[in-house]
């Protein structure tokens, strides 16, 4: 990757390089700490309100359905209006939303304050945005690697915290570190430069930012509905049938449209179509079916067909330590994408998931074999996950960051709940007779989904052309004001 126009000559960080790239990190492990708080206090909320868990799964769903939406309709707003004043203004809204669920004692008011917090979705993109925009090319994709590092081991930490924390202070202190935690990184995020603000008589279409949400919000109800029901429901299909239906005819609306939402010519690049299916395959693979299928085997007792006996402390633990590796190795993975493009990272992230899935198909019955999956598994993800929004950024201008990998988090969003609906297929239809237990046939078929996914990744990065597209970097100084 060599340095673009509008970074060598444009803006320079306001502050020093590893205070900034530290203060994006900070906002993404925050927002990625209040997405999944609350999914280990489940079983806890479905006795404190005396209810199931279809019901209680809202508390998680209502923050999923927002998050999405707030990704691609935040991304746009932050791109047209500046970053960095709306990063700090969702981080805040989150903070109230979970203030919002620890002031109620009804499960609908948790569930609103937790739709509310959702809008912390938005703050992946808008860190990556603010990355580039404030840092010379060359640094943008170590930048961009530990931001998605953190994002992820905040998620992570978010279950540690949670498995600690539900039976004893309660699960009520969990939404007050959540708020604690994104309120600091509010706060702290005002120590950013201001960011660009695209000038001219563009405005933002809303009424198309309202159609792509509901669509968006369709498929996702339907997708995340496959695991507690089944997908022959009638609601999972309405669901995706009428999402998808409605998302074709936005993307045809939109490529008509003087001021579009989105802009889908430009996302209709080779790189980034590319990307987009390697996305949507190797998160099905290394991120909703692996944790899933990791959390279940080291969970199930050694006396079924398939387990280590671990408990949830050890299990957590364990999937936090994929999460803290993948952290560490992430500035090789930008590294790697500096010197020699994002094509790179995701060829290596892919072959490491193949190795992965035969990894846990040979010895997932010891220990020593588990925790060198788990290995596997954190290089794969970091590579992964790092290269994603750097090619995307290698295919789009400078101005369109957000809006580009916010699309691109959706994308993930949806199928990572894929990955792990089908990892739960596996496990809940090939039981043992008169035993709770999965088969080993489940397994190995979770298994080889992973690997599955992850060689078709491996093909996809192959067809991927290394550098940037014409006209990806393209300065936008001209048409910008600091806000």
């Amino acid at each position: 990757m060599s340095p673009s126009p509008d970074t060598a000559t444009g803006v320079r960080p306001a502050r020093p390089l590893p205070l900034l790239v530290g203060l994006l990190a900070f906002a993404a492990a925050a927002a990625g700490f209040a997405a999944t708080a609350l999914v280990g206090a489940l079983q806890v909320l479905i006795v404190h309100f005396r209810t199931d868990l279809d019901n209680a799964g809202w508390a998680v769903n209502a923050f999923i359905l927002v998050a999405a939406a707030s990704a691609v309709v935040g991304g746009r707003v932050g791109d047209r209006y500046g970053r960095r004043r709306l990063l700090v203004a969702l981080l805040l809204v989150s903070t109230v939303g979970a203030a919002i669920s620890l002031a109620t004692d009804t499960l609908s008011g948790v569930i609103a304050g937790q739709a509310v917090a959702g809008v912390a979705g938005g703050v992946l993109p808008l860190c990556f945005g603010l990355a580039r925009e404030a840092l010379p090319w060359q640094k943008v994709p170590v930048a961009t690697a530990v931001i998605a590092g953190a994002a992820t081991l905040g998620g992570a930490t978010g279950a540690v915290v949670a498995e600690a924390m539900v039976q004893s202070p309660g699960w009520r202190y969990l939404l007050v570190v959540t708020g604690a935690a994104t309120l600091l990184a509010g706060l702290a995020c005002t120590l950013l430069p201001g960011s660009a603000r695209v000038g001219g008589g563009e405005r933002v279409n809303w009424l198309a930012g309202v159609v792509l949400v509901a669509a968006v919000s369709l498929v996702l109800f339907g997708v995340q509905g496959s695991i507690t029901r089944s997908w022959s429901d009638g609601r999972t299909i309405a669901g995706i049938v009428c999402g998808l239906a409605l998302l074709a005819l936005w993307a045809a609306w939109e490529r008509r449209v003087e001021h579009p939402m989105i802009n889908v010519r430009l996302l209709a690049g080779r790189k980034t179509v590319l990307t987009t299916l390697a996305t949507a395959v190797l998160v099905t693979g290394i991120v909703g079916a692996a944790g899933l299928l990791l959390q279940t085997l080291m969970q199930t007792p050694e006396l079924a067909p398939v387990g280590i006996g671990l408990s949830a402390r050890e299990t957590v633990w364990l999937l936090f330590g994929v999460a803290a590796l993948g952290l560490l190795l992430s500035p090789v993975a930008g590294w790697l994408a500096a010197r020699a493009g994002g094509r790179q990272s995701l060829v290596v992230g892919s072959l490491f998931g193949v190795v992965d899935a035969l990894c846990l198909a040979l010895f997932h019955d010891s220990v020593t074999g588990v925790v060198v999956s788990v290995a596997f598994l954190a290089v794969a993800t970091s590579f992964v996950l790092s290269a994603i929004p750097i090619l995307i950024m290698e295919d789009t201008p400078e101005e369109n960051t957000s809006e580009a990998t916010g699309l691109n988090v959706v994308v993930r969003t949806v199928f990572t709940t894929l990955g792990t609906s089908l990892a739960t297929y596996f496990l809940s239809h090939n039981l043992v007779p008169r035993t709770p237990f999965s088969s080993s046939d489940a397994f190995t078929q979770g298994f080889t989904l992973i690997g599955a996914c992850s060689a078709a990744g491996f093909v996809l990065a192959l067809f991927i052309r290394s550098g940037e597209r014409s006209g990806a970097a393209a300065p936008s100084a001209a048409l910008a004001t600091k806000a």
